[in-house]
């Protein structure tokens, strides 16, 4: 998996720990991250920790930090906003369908989307921002981000880490990466796929 002719690794060594911080904020915390790959990201900076090019400690406490610091500005965000956020235009870096879509998954699900949405591409960026929106009350908010925060980066980084300590990981490393976008985005596709059949039989009704 390449971006910009570079692989994952090497963009990973390149940006640095703080480039990482700011690729995981980004993609939870602000419209522009949506594009972003944040679960096959702290895979590989674990697997690079395990190489030595990370202390793991500071790698799993700079990221979580800048993960839940994410979801507190999208928040703040959609709390400040509100409505306003629906109603405006297509943009590079806004697309209102996926603030539909995080809009609906929350309505479904509750307060603990804010923990499902970790794990889910695109969803994650929005969810949080749709929890201000609906002011979601702020205490359980706090909650569920500190917990789904924890899981999300502790459990891709841990992975990696313990992973590259115990094969071979440069010689499957795509396949895994590829493996773990596919499984991210499953949660999405079944909703998607779950709300075409609902359509057609609320439409009959």
């Amino acid at each position: 998996m390449e971006f910009f002719g570079i692989s994952l690794p090497e963009l990973i060594t390149v940006i640095g720990l703080a480039g990482v911080c700011f690729i995981v904020f980004a993609e939870t915390g602000l419209f522009l991250g949506f594009f972003l790959p944040g679960d096959s990201l702290l895979f590989v900076a674990g697997v690079l920790a395990s190489q030595d090019i990370f202390s793991l400690p500071l790698l799993l406490i700079s990221v979580l930090i800048s993960a839940l610091l994410g979801n507190f500005v999208g928040y703040e965000f959609g709390f400040r906003v509100g409505e306003k956020l629906f109603s405006r235009d297509d943009s590079l870096f806004f697309k209102k369908r996926h603030a539909e879509s995080a809009r609906a998954f929350y309505n479904e699900n509750g307060g603990k989307t804010i923990f499902l949405a970790r794990f889910m591409p695109i969803v994650r960026t929005f969810a949080p921002i749709v929890a201000g929106v609906a002011k979601m009350n702020r205490k359980s908010f706090f909650l569920f981000n500190v917990f789904g925060g924890f899981v999300w980066v502790f459990g891709l980084i841990l992975a990696g880490y313990f992973l590259g300590n115990a094969i071979d990981v440069d010689k499957y490393l795509l396949p895994i990466i590829l493996a773990i976008v596919v499984a991210s985005f499953l949660p999405v596709a079944h909703k998607y796929w779950a709300d075409r059949k609902r359509k057609p039989v609320e439409a009959e009704n």
